[in-house]
């Protein structure tokens, strides 16, 4: 990894710290920034023994300045939501994933032209999942002060610790997005920040469908179709049931047992109560109501069903490790991390679908680096 270009300039660190306290402020500030500037972007909040994020802070940056914003003025002001959609407003985020699902739950916004520096950091050659604190050091020389990373930032007031590192967390985004874009100009990659963070909000926000929750129960790969139609009706359920209550998911019942209860294809709520594992006081609050779930479930065409990806069998799991050896090969010489350029999920797919043709995660930016190996990946595929 190389340091920053001495032309790079990182904000000081400023002498007071300013809060935009009124929704009219805020309206204000972002109202007079130039059209297409980058923000620098972060949140914090809180989620211990709750489904939804609280939020406790916003943090804005922009042309050397930068804010602290209070939840209820960032909800009250109309200009943040649609700075937040403004997909030609580029935002400047770090490890983005609970940020963006902060907004979408809190403001009921999916936010658009987001930068994922992380992502970011990992294209131009810094390491896959290199944390914040260690990246400023690394390329500016400051070390931060993470005492505050698991304070309480719902209550009022913050201490003077927190409010700076709120600021740090937003200090360093600029620079490093200088960073970032001029290796990836380097590798012939400036378009791929804008592609991937594109793509992982996306699959993000896919994710959250309780309708296709069940497929991140990998346990259950080992139900046939009408017991996998019946975890997919028991999951959305509890994803709707979590959400309602405001219950983390493994309060209200985990995984395993989901994947039990679907097994049995229980008639009767004593069905249930006979699984190991599965609170009295469930059955009798639920029982019936998830007893009519699986009947409906049972009784539905589910010849459409996506199906929980099984693990690769034996043979596959030799193909595997062939194919990966020719991405690793791509990945190594561009200075790619493996586990962007292709995940372990994305190279088993590959294999069970026997093609790189319709495989539209390895096109765009990822086609030109494969275009080496492309030809030896089909070839073992097809054999």
């Amino acid at each position: 990894m190389t340091h920053t270009d001495p032309a790079v300039t990182v904000p000081a660190a400023p002498d007071t710290v300013r809060w935009l306290e009124t929704p009219e402020q805020l309206d204000h500030w972002l109202g007079c920034l130039d059209p297409g500037i980058p923000v620098a972007l972060d949140t914090e909040f809180e989620r211990v023994s709750t489904f939804y994020p609280i939020p406790g802070l916003v943090q804005l940056g922009a042309d050397g300045q930068f804010w602290l914003v209070d939840p209820e003025v960032a909800e009250a002001a109309g200009s943040f939501r649609a700075m937040l959609a403004d997909e030609s407003r580029p935002k400047l985020l770090y490890a983005m994933s609970e940020d963006l699902e902060l907004f979408r739950h809190w403001l009921k916004v999916e936010p658009a032209g987001v930068l994922d520096l992380q992502i970011g950091a990992a294209l131009a050659g810094a390491g896959f999942s290199v944390g914040y604190a260690r990246l400023v050091e690394t390329l500016f020389g400051e070390a931060l002060d993470k005492s505050a990373t698991r304070s309480d930032w719902v209550s009022r007031p913050l201490t003077p610790a927190q409010e700076r590192y709120a600021l740090d967390d937003i200090r360093f985004l600029e620079p490093l997005y200088g960073w970032v874009l001029a290796n990836l100009r380097q590798r012939n990659l400036e378009h791929a920040l804008a592609d991937e963070s594109r793509r992982f909000a996306n699959e993000a926000a896919t994710q959250e469908d309780p309708e296709q929750h069940y497929l991140k129960l990998r346990g259950g790969w080992t139900l046939n179709r009408e017991q996998q139609s019946v975890l997919r009706a028991l999951v959305a359920w509890r994803e709707q049931e979590c959400r309602r209550q405001d219950r983390p998911r493994n309060r209200v019942l985990n995984d395993g047992l989901l994947i039990a209860i679907a097994e049995r294809l229980p008639s009767s709520a004593a069905v249930i109560r006979d699984v190991q594992g599965v609170p009295g006081g469930f059955v009798k609050r639920y029982g019936e109501q998830l007893v009519e779930l699986v009947q409906a479930a049972r009784a539905t065409d589910n010849s459409w069903l996506e199906l929980i990806p099984r693990p690769l069998s034996r043979d596959q799991q030799a193909l595997y490790k062939k194919v990966k050896r020719y991405f690793s090969n791509a990945a190594e010489r561009f200075d790619i991390p493996m586990e962007i350029l292709a995940p372990r999920k994305r190279i088993e797919k590959l294999i069970q679908d026997g093609t790189l043709a319709g495989q539209t995660f390895f096109e765009g930016w990822r086609e030109e680096i494969i275009a080496p190996v492309k030809q030896d990946i089909e070839e073992l595929l097809n054999q």
